[in-house]
């Protein structure tokens, strides 16, 4: 295909942001992302937002934004998910020769939700909403079934949440920069059966944005694009009944995808750094069997093994993850900037040395429904 770069990223950063409003946050990325890139926004061509109705609290959610993301008199369109779907949908934009530059900006204020309720809408609404199921009992009903199936423990899950929030020590724009043992996990109050605090993902605010660009645009920029070198997406059945919940089939398919676009047949060798949505320390686990980082049911060995730390033989998650800030609908977005920022080599203290290939993975849905991947290269 068409090469398609990234040459401009912003965030803020994520913590409970009580005083700014949604279009505040939004212009902050924005501006950000175009002075990375050296721009103006005169030099982009569309704009891409991602929002949601629910967690807005009003209807339309995008149009509260449009002006501060700078899409007066330009094509504008709105993604209702998480911001790797946004970012796919701006790549796709680029390619069809419509447009040469997209700006793609994602935002929530989670601070301002109840996310127990908003999640119990996205459930069927005859049957399963009226049993309160949510976005972390579900989560819980997931991690059970793969502990079952695999034999993987809860300290296995604690292993993850001892790596990310380690990581997130390094991160500036973390939401929580906090050191834990595996005993501080195991010891935290119980959220849902076998998922404890320091398993659950915080409540998050923030914004981020990314300029994409296709081969004809790159001149407009002056920062050197990181290449789009694969992506793809794929979605699971919705009913939860319909699908085995300790294997991400979708996500299988769709890394197969982006890697066979990007020339990847050995992942884990291949590949020098990745991001993955850890919304639950378990959910880690679960991505590395689907990313076929290991085979399957084996996702706890690797994580036992060292090799996705820091000095690991494929770093996951430097950054933290979603574990030491989530802010829901950006937490892909944000996955993309923070492996654009590695192949940059302008990750600060969290840099993966000589990072050249990378991943970025985010999801959708309950228990991972949804799955986008993308692979970028310097």
């Amino acid at each position: 295909m068409e090469k398609v770069g990234i040459v401009g990223v912003g965030q803020t950063k994520y913590e409970r942001k009580k005083e700014d409003t949604f279009a505040e946050l939004v212009f902050e990325a924005t501006t950000a992302a175009l002075a990375d890139a050296g721009a103006e926004i005169g030099d982009i061509d569309n704009v891409v937002t991602v929002s949601n109705d629910f967690w807005d609290g009003r209807t339309i959610s995008s149009m509260a934004v449009q002006d501060a993301a700078g899409s007066y008199n330009k094509d504008v369109s709105c993604v209702e998910g998480d911001g790797v779907f946004g970012a796919m949908y701006g790549m796709m934009r680029a390619l069809s020769g419509s447009f040469d530059t997209t700006l793609v900006v994602a935002h929530v204020k989670g601070s301002e939700g109840n996310m127990n309720l908003i999640t119990n809408a996205m459930f069927d609404p005859i049957y399963q909403r009226q049993i309160g199921i949510d976005a972390t009992s579900s989560a819980a009903l997931q991690a059970r079934r793969y502990m079952e199936k695999t034999g993987a423990t809860e300290e296995d899950f604690a292993r993850v949440s001892v790596k990310n929030h380690s990581n997130g020590v390094n991160n500036p724009l973390a939401q929580i920069r906090k050191k834990i043992t595996i005993d501080d996990v195991m010891k935290s109050r119980k959220i849902s059966e076998p998922l404890k605090l320091f398993d659950c993902s915080p409540i998050t605010d923030g914004a981020a944005a990314i300029v994409i660009s296709n081969a004809k645009g790159v001149k407009r920029f002056k920062k050197d694009p990181i290449w789009i070198l694969g992506a793809s997406h794929l979605s699971d059945s919705y009913t939860l009944g319909y699908r085995d919940l300790a294997y991400p089939r979708a996500l299988e398919a769709a890394s197969k995808k982006a890697y066979a676009m990007a020339g990847i047949t050995d992942p884990l060798k291949q590949l020098d750094v990745a991001e993955l949505a850890d919304a639950y320390s378990y959910m880690e686990l679960l991505w590395y069997e689907g990313l076929g980082l290991s085979p399957k049911g084996k996702g706890a060995e690797l994580i036992r093994s060292g090799a996705t730390g820091m000095d690991g033989e494929l770093p996951v998650n430097p950054s933290g993850g979603l574990l030491s800030a989530h802010p829901v609908l950006v937490a892909g977005l944000a996955r993309i900037i923070e492996v654009t920022l590695q192949l940059r080599g302008e990750a600060g203290d969290r840099q993966i040395k000589g990072a050249s290939k990378a991943l970025a993975h985010g999801i959708n849905g309950p228990c991972g429904q949804a799955h986008g991947v993308f692979v970028l290269g310097s």
